[in-house]
């Protein structure tokens, strides 16, 4: 036995003194990383290295541990080796293109980290050479336009939309990355419409197509003529469109299912059996720790279909089956690496009307139903940084949605009832609504329902007056189309008028506080015209006589918040502060609305007088508001129903650049040496002939 060990021993401590044997693409790469031309000794080694299995780890940190003098010393063979990479994308052996395509990842993520002080143009000098950049990426672009549009491996697609999407988001800001100046020149967007377009390439590659092509089109969107926004603002085929709505709509029910299951696995937990046990004070803080990473590179996608191209609209309305209650396909789906929650693309196409036809017993579903669910989910907390950007984006492209005459018409259609169950933040004062008892109604309550949820849960400290302007903003487009169009909408009407005034009530409350931070006399005058854009327009858009008797009943029984109102906009704009001029156009707004409250106060109280009764029901109050409506003088106000239309570049283009950055960080991060692993590609080309 201690002779066993004894030789156990000894053989540990030899092959200790052993350096560790390098794999032969190792020292094919140090090769490269020579003075020397590598192919001098050896005429094949170009040849011989597309044949090696890609070490990208080693290639990548080879490059990261020089400094930039001594990259420049191997520049010529830098060069060399792009150009041989891109030789091989042309190689009828798929082993050969897979290591070119990884060894291209690896070299454009390589220099690029080197490289990140210095300007564009010295990496495409170091990966290319500025004489042969030119040709070069050409054919590097044309390979991969050739690779995605075969009929070939579907491995291989997915690793050019990898290389691809390495290739723009090397750099933070991807208008800083000048290599995309020839990805703009020689154009994939065919390519991509038509992964979009085809059932199998769009269930295995849509992820990777819608989001680099939302990347591409941002792409120095407000310096130059970027030919990707010009092409998606035409397309017009039905399938592409179609296809490109069922992968968002995939990534967004995704995103849905995620945080549902959160939710049911948070509320069966010890937490709930203990807010139970305590009482409701706990409710909002643990239902805060419920959180699955938002998903803006795929809602960025959906905000350039709908602000560019106006036949996507139609899209929106699509039916499909609901996606939480289909079943996945039994066959083999690729295993995709974990990444974070709300970021790994689709597994599956299952809402292809062709595979899954419509069940009558199967509530429909449709993309816009699915983005108001994420929406509600989103815009519950918008402390988070990610989740308020996510917030933003998803009341901008409402706001797109709410300006468009077909998306409206589709909206307000009677013959359009959707059940819609969004997502409602917990709060003390009010119980859980079931979800069964949700009625069928037009897709346009649902978003109003939304911007009321809204409205109702973020009055706090950190104020987002923001998302308040943008949310006000979007009832009064609907309310504009409803007024002109006379559509009368069966809404409870009820709900907005008391979560507007409960916000001037909360303005008021905090005006020192929010004063200091905000203008809010802006959104106290959005309010303010929304009231008189009934009191005006009412009689034409609300579904009876009775809603509008309504509206005066709440007017009147909520005189108090008006009344407050007046004084502090009537107290501001007589001083000669900055809020004078903002404070008046309120005190103007304020002329109908006050003068319905003097008119009908006197004579509820009269009623009252003359009939002994110290308290008026709601019946009591409606009587009295209809037998004196015609002594009530009211004055026109002019361009009630006028709104300024959405215009991204000037009011909009810091936040764009922003997301934009910040989704580029994100899908480089995801893009990690697993997601680029050769395992399952090798399977596919286990031989060479």
């Amino acid at each position: 036995m201690a002779q066993t060990e004894k030789k156990g021993g000894l053989l540990r401590k030899s092959s200790a003194c052993k350096k560790p044997l390098k794999e032969k693409v190792v020292l094919m790469y140090d090769e490269i990383f020579t003075t020397e031309d590598p192919s001098k000794c050896n005429p094949r080694f170009w040849e011989e290295l597309f044949l090696m299995k890609v070490n990208l780890e080693y290639l990548e940190g080879k490059l990261e541990a020089l400094n930039g003098e001594e990259l420049m010393k191997i520049k010529d063979n830098i060069n060399c080796l792009f150009q041989h990479c891109i030789q091989a994308l042309g190689e009828e052996h798929p082993i050969r293109v897979v290591n070119a395509l990884q060894t291209l990842c690896a070299l454009i993520r390589g220099v690029h980290q080197k490289n990140k002080s210095t300007s564009g143009f010295d990496i495409i000098n170091m990966l290319v050479g500025f004489d042969k950049a030119e040709l070069c990426m050409k054919n590097l672009m044309e390979s991969l336009d050739s690779l995605l549009c075969a009929e070939g491996s579907e491995s291989l697609k997915s690793l050019c939309l990898k290389l691809l999407l390495c290739l723009v988001t090397v750099t933070d800001n991807i208008s800083q990355n000048t290599i995309l100046e020839y990805v703009m020149i020689n154009s994939i967007f065919e390519a991509i419409l038509q992964i979009l377009s085809s059932p199998l390439s769009r269930r295995e590659h849509g992820y990777d197509a819608v989001v680099l092509l939302a990347l591409l089109v941002n792409y120095r969107k407000y310096e130059s003529v970027n030919p990707y926004i010009v092409k998606l603002s035409i397309v017009d085929d039905e399938a592409t469109l179609n296809g490109m709505g069922l992968v968002i709509a995939q990534a967004l029910s995704e995103y849905n299912r995620q945080y549902k299951d959160k939710e049911e696995e948070h509320q069966s937990g010890f937490l709930s059996a203990l807010t139970n046990m305590v009482g409701s004070m706990f409710i909002a803080d643990a239902d805060e720790k419920i959180s699955v990473q938002t998903n803006e590179a795929i809602l960025l996608a959906l905000y350039e279909a709908v602000h560019l191209n106006r036949n996507f609209i139609t899209v929106l309305a699509q039916s499909h089956p609901e996606m939480g209650l289909m079943t996945t396909p039994t066959s083999p789906i690729p295993t995709t690496p974990v990444t974070p929650l709300g970021t790994t693309p689709p597994s599956s196409d299952v809402i292809s009307s062709a595979e899954l036809p419509l069940d009558a017993d199967v509530q429909t579903s449709n993309l816009l139903i699915t983005f108001l669910k994420y929406s509600s989910i989103v815009m519950q907390d918008t402390k988070d940084e990610h989740r308020l950007h996510s917030g933003k984006l998803c009341l901008i492209i409402l706001t797109c949605i709410a300006e468009d005459q077909y998306a409206n018409a589709f909206l307000h259609d009677d013959n359009m009832n959707f059940r819609v169950n969004l997502h409602r933040m917990p709060m003390r004062h009010r119980k859980k609504a079931a979800d069964k008892n949700l009625p069928c109604r037009p897709l346009v309550c649902a978003v109003l329902d939304l911007m009321v949820e809204f409205i109702v849960t973020h009055m706090m400290k950190e104020f987002p007056m923001d998302l308040y302007v943008r949310c006000i903003q979007i009832v009064h487009k609907l309310l504009c189309y409803q007024k002109k169009c006379r559509v009368r909408l069966h809404y409870t009407w009820r709900e907005l008028w008391s979560a507007l005034i409960n916000l001037l009530k909360f303005l008021m409350s905090n005006e020192t506080v929010l004063l200091a931070k905000h203008n809010i006399f802006t959104l106290a005058l959005m309010v303010v015209n929304l009231f008189n854009m009934f009191i005006t327009y009412g009689d034409t858009f609300l579904p009876t006589p009775s809603s509008y008797d309504e509206l005066y009943y709440e007017i009147i029984r909520m005189h108090q918040n008006f009344d407050n109102l007046y004084s502090m906009v009537l107290r501001l704009s007589t001083n000669a502060g900055q809020w004078k001029e903002p404070a008046s156009k309120v005190t103007h707004a304020l002329v109908n609305i006050r003068a319905i409250i003097n008119h009908f106060n006197p004579k509820i109280e009269s009623y009252a007088a003359v009939n002994h009764i110290s308290q008026l029901s709601e019946d009591q109050v409606l009587e009295v508001v209809r037998s004196n409506y015609d002594t009530l003088t009211l004055k026109l106000q002019d361009g009630l129903d006028q709104y300024e239309r959405y215009s991204e570049q000037h009011k909009e283009a810091a936040f764009f650049k922003e997301l934009v950055r910040s989704i580029s960080i994100n899908v480089r991060k995801n893009l990690a040496f697993n997601t680029l692993s050769q395992e399952l590609l090798l399977k596919e080309f286990s031989t060479i002939s």
